[in-house]
């Protein structure tokens, strides 16, 4: 697997996200994931956006973290906020969203962020279990979907 950083708004990253959101609506009924994100959000060296390609050049896994600091959506000062972590159906279970998690749990830290936060749903069981047992840990709701029944919120001290 070979994982590259590129752009956000990268016709790759275009292609997976649009994939997730179709997902994401599949698991929730709700058109996808509404958080406002930004291709700026994940520039260096404030943020980071990576996919991972298989051996015949076909992107397969994403991810990216943004910066965030004290706000009213509940953010904290030094805070990576993971954004887009996907893998597609024919990759599962290969251990490429492991590796990309490392990789910007590595890239935050190396840029002075504290903290990786991350806000997800019970309608992704896997997602809760893959940052559970990567030593994340509930913590306060923040963000878009805060107030939403179904979101969960988990930290891990970088």
């Amino acid at each position: 697997m070979n994982i590259r950083q590129v752009a956000f708004d990268h016709p790759d990253a275009v292609k997976l996200n649009d994939e997730v959101q179709a997902e994401y609506h599949e698991r929730y009924g709700d058109g996808g994931d509404a958080t406002p994100l930004d291709p700026a959000d994940f520039r260096p060296p404030n943020g980071v956006y990576l996919i991972a390609y298989d051996d015949r050049d076909r992107p397969v896994a994403t991810g990216g973290w943004r910066s965030q600091d004290k706000n009213d959506e509940g953010n904290e000062d030094g805070d990576a906020e993971l954004k887009r972590m996907f893998v597609i159906r024919e990759a599962r279970g290969l251990g490429l969203a492991r590796r990309i998690l490392a990789a910007l749990e590595e890239d935050a830290r190396a840029a002075g962020r504290t903290r990786m936060v991350l806000e997800t749903g019970t309608q992704q069981p896997e997602a809760i279990a893959l940052y559970t047992s990567s030593g994340y840990t509930p913590c306060t709701k923040f963000g878009y979907y805060r107030f939403h029944k179904d979101s969960r919120c988990y930290a891990k001290a970088l």
